[in-house]
């Protein structure tokens, strides 16, 4: 899955580059999702005293509401970029927001003094109302999000690639560096995708209800050890591949 950002501040253009570029990447025949990040303190598509409401505070779990024409799955916390991928399915996800997560960076601005702000190795491509009078900002191509989009779609094409797994640093960083400075590399042309030691490590793999979960190497050491200690206390059995299926319900 290849994930990209579109980030800057309010009212300078990111909605409309966005809807703009799954536009795009549909027509190309790719299956886009999306994710709009919203930083509005008391922001919530719930309304407190409604029916799905009640269940919510019955159950204080996941509520699903459908209605004839759409189903929504409400969850009352704030779930992480990676909680959030692993339930979609899609080519590609634009995100709009995040602009400290560790993705592929287009900056909408309407000054120089936003992008001098908010730009850095993670940002490819320029946009927003900058746009409308500009052509680049520091070697970065700009680009309209009304008459440019064709092109913007060939460089993310050529610059985005599959997300990153968002490790922490302090439990990943066996490539040297953080999953930030990765993003940066890989889009300077010091580093491949396939460089990322977390999803090359494949002699472990975790799956919850059949979908499988990235587990940065310091956890996989932890798992395997433990479990390789465990087994060579086990009377004739022969260490070999293991595996272990958890059944959380039943004891």
């Amino acid at each position: 899955m290849k994930v990209l950002s579109v980030a800057g501040y309010h009212h300078t253009g990111k909605t409309t580059l966005c809807v703009n570029i799954i536009k795009e990447l549909r027509r190309r025949g790719y299956s886009v999702a999306s994710i709009k990040d919203i930083h509005a303190e008391n922001f919530t598509m719930e309304k407190e005293g409604s029916n799905s409401w009640k269940h919510w505070q019955a159950s204080q779990n996941v509520v699903i509401a459908r209605g004839l024409k759409e189903t929504c799955q409400i969850w009352h916390q704030h779930l992480s970029l990676n909680e959030m991928l692993a339930r979609l399915d899609a080519d590609w996800v634009i995100v709009e927001g995040m602009k400290t997560a560790a993705l592929p960076r287009i900056i909408c601005a309407e000054s120089a003094s936003q992008l001098d702000e908010l730009v850095n190795g993670m940002v490819f491509a320029i946009s927003g109302k900058w746009a409308d009078n500009h052509t680049e900002y520091n070697g970065l191509p700009v680009f309209s999000s009304q008459k440019g989009i064709p092109t913007l779609v060939n460089l993310i094409e050529e610059k985005v690639f599959d997300v990153l797994p968002q490790a922490e640093p302090d439990c990943c960083g066996h490539c040297g560096l953080d999953c930030h400075r990765m993003v940066a590399a890989i889009l300077a042309g010091t580093r491949t995708r396939d460089e990322c030691v977390t999803d090359r490590h494949t002699g472990m793999q975790l799956q919850v209800n059949g979908k499988e979960i990235t587990i940065v190497p310091f956890v996989q050491n932890i798992i395997r050890d433990t479990m390789l200690a465990l087994i060579k206390n086990l009377k004739g059995v022969e260490t070999g591949t293991i595996k272990l299926t958890i059944h959380p319900d039943e004891k």
